[in-house]
C-alpha cells in the first residue's frame, strides 16, 4: 500500500472566526496553529500547506495566567550592537495588541519558508468588525 499525498490542486480551505474574549493566549494558540498547519484535516501532508483561515476578532481582550502581565518580556534587536528592545505584555498590549497572539502562534510553528505563509493566513483584528464578511466563516470550535 503506498501513503496518499495531498496536492496543491486537491486541498479546499474554509474561514474560521474566534472571539478572543477572555482566553489565555497559549491555549488559543496552540489550537490556532493546527488549524493554520492543516492538522485538523484527515488530509494532513507535512510539506503541503494545506491548513484554513482563521480571523480572530478581540485579539486585545485576551488574557494570561499568574503574573505574565507584568514578568513576561517581548523582545525585540535590530542586530545592532546594544540594539536590544524589551517590552512587558502589558506594554505590548497598549502599544500593539495583536502581536502577542500572532507571537504566540509563531512561536508555535515550524521555522520554515512553509510557516511563514501559514502565518499570512491569521488575520487578527482588535474590534469586533472584521473585512472578511464575503468569506463565508465558520465559528470555530474550541477544545
Amino acid at each position: 500500500m503506498t501513503t496518499q499525498f495531498t496536492k496543491q490542486t486537491e486541498i479546499s480551505r474554509k474561514w474560521f472566526v474566534v472571539d478572543a474574549t477572555d482566553l489565555i493566549v497559549g491555549r488559543l494558540a496552540t489550537q490556532i496553529a493546527k488549524v493554520l498547519v492543516g492538522k485538523n484535516k484527515a488530509t494532513y501532508t507535512p510539506h503541503v500547506d494545506n491548513g484554513d483561515y482563521v480571523v480572530v476578532v478581540n485579539a486585545d481582550k485576551v488574557r494570561f495566567t499568574g503574573n505574565k502581565w507584568e514578568e513576561k518580556k517581548y523582545y525585540r534587536h535590530s542586530t545592532r550592537a546594544g540594539m536590544l528592545k524589551t517590552r512587558t505584555a502589558k506594554e505590548m498590549l497598549e502599544k500593539r495588541p495583536t502581536e502577542i497572539l500572532k507571537q504566540a502562534v509563531w512561536g508555535m510553528l515550524n521555522k520554515t519558508h512553509l510557516a511563514r505563509r501559514q502565518l499570512l493566513k491569521l488575520k487578527l483584528y482588535t474590534g469586533a468588525e472584521h473585512p472578511h464578511k464575503a468569506q463565508k466563516l465558520e465559528p470555530f470550535k474550541l477544545k
